[in-house]
């Protein structure tokens, strides 16, 4: 089924973006003249994974809502 294809790749980049997030801030704990810098992007790379979440449960919400109807 596309949506479901469409939707685990959706998934997937969340996974892939927070772990690119993950690696930002253990650098950061490792790098402290850089901290804010490393934080800053661990931040945005956080941000496109709740993006790409909202997306996925509005996508999932507009398809819904025909079959409740």
């Amino acid at each position: 089924m596309n949506g479901q294809t469409s939707g685990h790749a959706i998934l997937e980049n969340v996974r892939r973006y927070r772990g690119i997030a993950s690696l930002y801030r253990q650098t950061a704990a490792f790098r402290p003249g850089q901290s804010w810098s490393l934080l800053e992007q661990a931040r945005e790379w956080e941000a496109r994974a709740l993006s790409e979440l909202e997306a996925y449960f509005a996508a999932r919400m507009d398809y819904a809502a025909p079959l409740a109807a």
